[in-house]
């Protein structure tokens, strides 16, 4: 396997224009953008390197892959699919690098889905509530471009903050009436917490489209949307709890997204 041609160790200014430079030259790249804590300024020392790379048209990750850097490369699709679709896991320099796929095509679709308020949810590994497709959209607002030029959305569009809050509170209504109905009955307390964690991140959402911020994952999502005393709420079950006291839970966690200024858009 073929390996860089360039000096270990480079300072960060350099090594980052180095692999920008690298992933901008593939075939069919038309941009490459920095994201994750990196390009909004709140990273440490040892945070990742979140690169996205923009193609249009046919893109072979082979090509990344013929790079030579260490690490895994996925083929388009193999995250899933979706807009998410795919991407690698790198070390470079020995620096922990993320390079996402994202079709210009489908950013494109997904950015004017946006601003009539469209979109749709799709699951993705390691994401509680799945990611809603204008993610890409959020990107695009976040993001710093590199290399080559994107589309970007002028503000939150007042459509999506609409029809994003109400679908996502929904969500976590339906998510929570769910558990309550069918779970806490028959004391099943780990679908009872998994039922709460996924709410909670579903409500986050709906928190974050009301004010209309831009959300790109779950990380600090619960700290963004002020929902983190979902934590007592889980904490508060044990493998003692009966079904009154998972019952209670659930009520208590509509209770607090009732809080977030959401409103009841259905009952449990």
């Amino acid at each position: 396997m073929p390996t860089p041609t360039r000096p270990p160790h480079i300072d960060d200014e350099k090594f980052l224009d180095h692999v920008t430079g690298r992933l901008a030259a593939l075939p069919g790249v038309r941009a490459v953008a920095l994201g994750g804590s990196r390009a909004q300024g709140i990273h440490g020392p040892d945070s990742d390197w979140d690169l996205a790379i923009y193609y249009r048209g046919d893109f072979d990750p082979e090509d990344l892959g013929a790079v030579g850097w260490q690490g895994e490369v996925s083929e388009i699709g193999g995250w899933g699919g979706g807009v998410f679709n795919g991407g690698a896991w790198l070390t470079i320099d020995d620096r922990s690098v993320d390079v996402h796929y994202r079709d210009l095509d489908v950013v494109e679709h997904e950015l004017a889905e946006a601003e009539d308020g469209r979109f749709h949810v799709e699951p993705l590994l390691f994401h509680l509530a799945g990611i809603p497709s204008y993610l890409v959209v959020a990107e695009l607002a976040v993001n710093q471009v590199l290399r080559g030029e994107l589309p970007r959305p002028v503000s939150y569009p007042i459509k999506l903050r609409d029809s994003a809050r109400e679908r996502w509170y929904e969500a976590a209504c339906a998510t929570l009436a769910y558990a309550k109905a069918n779970h806490a009955p028959a004391g099943r307390i780990t679908e009872v917490s998994g039922a709460l964690a996924t709410a909670a991140m579903q409500a986050g959402h709906a928190v974050l489209a009301q004010r209309g911020e831009w959300v790109t994952n779950e990380k600090r999502l619960l700290e963004r949307a002020d929902l983190r005393t979902i934590d007592g709420v889980i904490a508060s079950l044990s493998t003692e709890s009966g079904p009154l006291q998972l019952f209670q839970a659930l009520t208590t966690a509509q209770t607090l997204c009732e809080a977030k200024g959401l409103g009841r858009i259905m009952d449990i």
